[in-house]
């Protein structure tokens, strides 16, 4: 075969592998579904930006002697000028953006981090948005080949609606070209208020730095700008997982249901391990355990506003999480939202007003087996400004089953109640210890596909040393009892077979008993249970005006200088 023909074969080939690869980008409903929510263009099965906005971006990345941006002012010039050739409209940025980007690039950065911002990040931002078109269509084709189970589970970008559990897989270089489009705000940002969707553009961050100046938020823009000078010389591998968990209210026989009262009230469950720290952050745990985000109901609460307390803050060091903000609804009771494999990258000190950026930050944490980064984030929203409300059996039960959503591992649960039932055994013969057993033990299930299925989907939950790292979840802009919340967190953890919850106080007073009261709980041997109907007790009381004290003090009125209570032998109070 001459030299001529093989090579007309090759290029048949080829043609042939891209019709296939468009064929099936056609057919994928996530894609032509989440189309209108990303600033590129689709046709003939291939994304691509504008010519017009292709130039730009080449511009841009050849640096600022071809692009002669080289100040804050020139770079938003640009920027509308790039929004134009995608028909976005000028009107619905925040009126002050242009003069919050001159007022950080061209004021607030000394003169060599401006120039090493237009002359080295500015030019590689440009081109990673270059290639944002082929990373989201390498995206699309790989996605669910994440956890091998082909099309059982989704894992492409899309929308994740309330209601429908689901996960998305992300490149980190997928995430960063994302984010690169939130700073030149190129997101289309027509529905996203009906919809649900918070906003993504970064034109409120950088307008309320002008409109209202204060140094947390020159300081949260400082650690935006931070992760990008570090993207820009060391683009991270791996990637993040984003997941829209669900207790579904009505029955299902895959998912563990919405608890009631007696779910919870005849829990035969042993309380888990509570660890009480009076410093440090939860951030900063070293062990493995979940953290928990103080989320508003839409994820990232304030971020990209003027937002600083805990979420906020969160997201500011690790901005990998913004882009969960991008396809992510708001959370309803019976929602949480899990994010596995985001890196920190921000020091900081203080909180709110007091936030500052305090420099570089060197994540440490391992990758699992799927390429993420050991962080494990459940954002889970509180009641916000409960007042008495808070007390009553509804509303206590609308907090537990929100904090048990979030640190639930659904596939664990449904072992664990498997072998209770196949075995004639009581939840009270069961302790972290024996989980090992559930993990190792290898049942027969007669669907090959779903077996596979859920031994693949196990890998992301690996080991059973995972527990939960807390504090005063909805207890501070929420206006929420830190003691109650502390009780409810325990006993969800607990609940959810987590094996500890370690709890950080950030010094309130009104947890400065909490370690002993705690030990004293489990030295009770108290199921889940028995502690849930005491804090009914208790919190039926203070709803009637009973009682006004704190949880602590009426439980083990003892430690406050008060006369013990009285139990029985099956720990019940004696009135």
């Amino acid at each position: 075969m001459t030299l001529f023909m093989l090579s007309i074969i090759c290029v048949l080939n080829l043609v042939k592998r891209r019709n296939k690869k468009k064929r099936k980008m056609e057919k994928r409903e996530d894609l032509r579904s989440f189309l209108p929510y990303l600033p590129v263009v689709m046709r003939s099965s291939t994304l691509f930006w504008p010519s017009h906005v292709v130039e730009a971006l080449k511009e841009l990345a050849r640096g600022p002697l071809h692009s002669h941006v080289d100040s804050g002012h020139i770079l938003f010039t640009a920027i509308e000028d790039i929004r134009n050739s995608l028909s976005l409209s000028s009107n619905s940025l925040a009126p002050s953006t242009s003069l919050g980007y001159s007022l950080f690039f061209d004021e607030l950065m000394t003169r060599e981090e401006s120039r090493k911002w237009f002359e080295e990040v500015v030019p590689a931002l440009g081109s990673l948005l270059l290639r944002l078109p082929s990373l989201l269509e390498a995206h699309y084709e790989n996605a669910d080949k994440v956890l091998n189970v082909g099309a059982m589970i989704g894992t492409g970008l899309r929308m994740l609606d309330s209601q429908e559990a689901g996960i998305v897989f992300l490149s980190r270089e997928l995430i960063a070209a994302l984010l690169g489009c939130s700073l030149f705000c190129l997101f289309p940002d027509h529905d996203r208020y009906m919809k649900q969707l918070q906003i993504i553009n970064f034109d409120q961050l950088f307008a309320s730095l002008y409109e209202d100046y204060s140094q947390k938020q020159e300081s949260k823009i400082r650690c935006i700008i931070h992760y990008f000078q570090r993207i820009s010389s060391d683009m991270p591998k791996g990637v993040v997982s984003f997941e829209r968990k669900v207790l579904p209210f009505e029955g299902d026989a895959d998912l563990i249901s919405y608890p009631k009262s007696n779910f919870w009230s005849t829990s035969a469950i042993p309380l888990c391990k509570f660890e009480v720290h009076t410093s440090g952050h939860i951030e900063d745990q070293s062990g493995e355990a979940v953290e928990v985000d103080f989320a508003n109901k839409y994820l990232g609460g304030g971020a990209l506003g003027r937002g600083c307390v805990q979420e906020e803050i969160r997201f500011m060091v690790s901005p990998e999480l913004i882009a969960g903000m991008l396809f992510l609804t708001a959370m309803e009771e019976n929602e949480a939202i899990d994010i596995v494999g985001v890196e920190r990258f921000s020091s900081y000190t203080g909180y709110a007003s007091s936030f500052r950026f305090s420099g570089d930050y060197v994540d440490e944490r391992d990758v699992d087996n799927l390429g993420r980064r050991k962080t494990r984030i459940v954002a889970i929203d509180a009641l916000c400004s409960p007042g008495m409300r808070q007390y009553r059996e509804k509303f206590v039960l609308r907090e537990i089953n929100k904090a048990f959503c979030g640190f639930l591992y659904q596939f664990k649960y449904q072992k664990y109640q498997k072998i209770l039932q196949e075995n004639g055994w009581s939840s009270e013969q069961f302790d972290a210890s024996t989980l090992t057993h559930m993990e190792t033990s290898e049942e027969e299930i007669s669907n090959h596909e779903f077996e596979k299925f859920q031994n693949n989907y196990q890998r992301m939950e690996q080991g059973n040393n995972i527990g939960v790292a807390t504090g005063n979840w909805g207890c501070g802009a929420f206006g929420g009892d830190p003691e109650l919340k502390a009780i409810i967190q325990w006993l969800a953890a607990s609940q959810a077979l987590r094996p500890f919850i370690a709890y950080y106080t950030f010094g309130l007073e009104a947890l400065q008993n909490l370690d002993e009261v705690a030990s004293w709980i489990l030295s009770q041997r108290w199921t889940v249970g028995d502690l849930w109907n005491m804090l009914i007790e208790y919190s039926t009381k203070r709803s009637k005006g009973e009682t006004t004290v704190g949880f602590l003090r009426w439980l083990l009125p003892s430690l406050y200088g008060h006369g013990a209570r009285s139990f029985d032998g099956d720990g019940c109070l004696v009135t």
